[in-house]
């Protein structure tokens, strides 16, 4: 038996009914995908807390289960149903695959391992490689995240495997911020510590609920005091930390409280 033939034995008789029926499971694969994207998305507006997020991180996964589905239909159609011929062509299939996509297979891989390990979600404020930025939409290979400057930076899951990345909130609400003050040591530290802690305390951005610290250590530049506090809501953290930085410092001059001074130094 010539390649010819093995071949032609191989791949079913393809007719008009074949091919309108591969088309059909297409559309309706395609249709389902579209229709799972937009309920899943309508239900997380209707939920909250972490009920919203497996909500939206659902869809990737009836993604990938709908395409297998479709794969599944398809390939009896277009195959003689034979073992042999069933391995013989997934095989080569996979082999070919395995060369041509092996980055974006790993990046598929890691996509599902993402899924059930949850190490981000949609609504997470996250850093990777220095990129800082609120996870948009978490796809099968990659994951979007939007910078403060409102710039989208697509990650694919698999340049996470071999790296360390920071998850500001880790699936909740509470998100730590951070503002900073270098003064000089000659002041009174407790009477220091009580105005920042007013600042925070009359923020209109503050969440109540959770604890507010303000922690001090002595460094070579001078006295470095930093508020530790929460906001209402992740997205305010920004605005929250402008509102922290300006008040303070407004404070800090109206006790006559010195900030460190940091001499120029020209690199000529």
């Amino acid at each position: 038996m010539t390649e010819t033939e093995k071949v032609s034995n191989i791949f079913s008789q393809l007719n008009e009914t074949t091919i309108t029926q591969v088309f059909v499971i297409i559309a309706v694969a395609i249709g389902l995908i579209v229709f799972s994207q937009k309920f899943f998305r309508w239900l997380s507006e209707r939920l909250s807390g972490r009920y919203k997020l497996y909500a939206l991180a659902s869809v990737p996964v009836l993604r990938m289960i709908i395409i297998i589905l479709a794969v599944t239909m398809i390939i009896p159609r277009v195959v003689e149903p034979s073992f042999e011929n069933l391995v013989a062509v997934m095989g080569a299939v996979g082999l070919a695959l395995g060369f041509a996509f092996k980055d974006y297979i790993s990046s598929l891989i890691a996509g599902v391992v993402t899924l059930y390990e949850i190490p981000y979600r949609v609504g997470d404020w996250i850093e990777v490689d220095g990129t800082y930025g609120e996870v948009r939409s978490i796809n099968m290979r990659t994951l979007e995240i939007v910078t403060p400057d409102d710039t989208v930076v697509v990650i694919p899951h698999i340049k996470l495997w071999d790296r360390m990345f920071f998850n500001a909130n880790d699936g909740s609400r509470n998100l730590q911020c951070v503002a900073g003050f270098y003064l000089h040591p000659g002041h009174d530290g407790n009477q220091v510590k009580n105005i920042l802690m007013d600042v925070a305390l009359t923020s209109p951005f503050l969440k109540l609920e959770n604890p507010v610290k303000v922690v001090a250590k002595e460094e070579i530049q001078g006295t470095y005091y930093r508020i530790r506090a929460y906001p209402v809501y992740p997205g305010d953290q920004f605005e929250f930390i402008t509102d922290l930085t300006l008040r303070g410092k407004s404070a800090l001059l109206a006790a006559e409280v010195k900030f460190a001074y940091f001499p120029f130094q020209s690199n000529g």
